[in-house]
């Protein structure tokens, strides 16, 4: 066996952005939302929704939905007695850091801060490392009053970061186009955004107070239940929720990938790898066993072993098919290392 050192020029690394839809079945719009039947009433802080049906074959989660509130309303205490510790509280906490990095902070829309959030989560198998804004595209309907909201990537000459990555505003419009017609960036009248679009950790974090809003100033007229803690049942906005998610019938969205991928040139010289190592080719008294050889010796290229300084094999390449090779030939072998 012969080694031959790799020279700093014979290897290069490069990214490649890797563009898929986020759905299963590579469904770039998702417009059949199902959830389990036992969710209503056994679930306080979330509901997961399928494709289709949740125990038919090939069924998988897509995303969950789940509701907070900075004051804790909108759901049953925890503990009776123990006004605003409920699951809505919770769930704003939660993402109110996850966002923010900050437990004192609320969530800000524009001008607005509302009591009420709700929070779709794609999961985390769904886009693998990240959301491809521009894609985002929902339709919400309740009643007569359909909206639909994408975020405002495509707007902006700079983006904004907190402690989960990026973040741009969601808005009125279509597959980054903003629709301007109440509003010249997308945004309610009075209300603020529509919520906000995390990409980089599959979070979109939709404005309670938008959503409410009459269909004049470019909300659902949604009814939200805000009442005390004490008075609430269980999840009474969870449900409301799934449901103008469902009647909308359309989620579009795509994923995004980097993939690093080492590039090693392995570079064969004429005068190289012309002798076979296989050791059938040597007579037990040690000459060659075909006279050919010795004037005219050729080999077959078929693998590539990649090894360390100690001659410790880190990577195995196959040739598709056996490279011949001789004192007249040189040859070029590019692997692809991904990672």
């Amino acid at each position: 066996m012969s080694f031959k050192r790799l020279d700093t020029e014979d290897i290069t690394i490069s990214a490649e952005s890797i563009i898929a839809p986020a759905w299963t079945n590579q469904v770039t719009t998702l417009t059949s939302f199902i959830t389990a039947s036992s969710q209503a009433t056994v679930n306080r802080y979330y509901y997961d929704v399928y494709q289709t049906a949740s125990n038919a074959t090939g069924a998988a989660v897509q995303f969950s939905l789940a509701y907070g509130n900075r004051l804790g309303s909108g759901s049953q205490n925890i503990t009776t007695g123990v006004d605003g510790k409920s699951p809505s509280s919770i769930v704003y906490g939660q993402y109110r850091t996850l966002v923010n990095g900050d437990e004192n902070t609320d969530f800000i829309f524009g001008n607005t801060t509302p009591n009420s959030v709700f929070v779709i989560s794609v999961n985390r198998s769904r886009f693998k490392e990240k959301l491809l804004p521009g894609t985002f595209t929902l339709r919400l309907t309740s009643g007569s009053n359909t909206l639909t909201l994408t975020d405002n990537s495509q707007t902006l000459s700079t983006v904004s970061y907190t402690d989960s990555g990026r973040v741009f505003d969601i808005v009125s419009g279509s597959s980054g186009t903003v629709y301007t017609g109440l509003n010249i960036n997308g945004y309610t009248p009075n209300s603020g955004s529509y919520g906000k679009f995390l990409p980089d950790v599959g979070v979109i974090v939709l404005n309670g107070e938008a959503l409410k809003a009459p269909s004049g100033s470019g909300g659902l007229s949604m009814t939200i239940n805000e009442a005390s803690a004490t008075a609430s049942t269980s999840s009474p906005n969870l449900s409301p929720f799934y449901n103008i998610v469902k009647a909308g019938g359309s989620f579009t969205l795509q994923s995004e990938e980097t993939i690093t991928s080492n590039y090693v040139f392995v570079r064969v010289r004429n005068s190289e790898y012309n002798y076979s190592t296989n050791p059938s080719i040597i007579t037990g008294s040690g000459e060659l066993r075909y006279d050919v050889l010795i004037n005219s010796p050729q080999a077959y290229l078929t693998t590539v072993g990649l090894y360390n300084d100690n001659n410790e094999l880190l990577g195995v390449a196959k040739l598709s098919r056996p490279l011949l090779k001789d004192f007249t030939k040189e040859a070029l072998i590019r692997i692809k290392l991904d990672y």
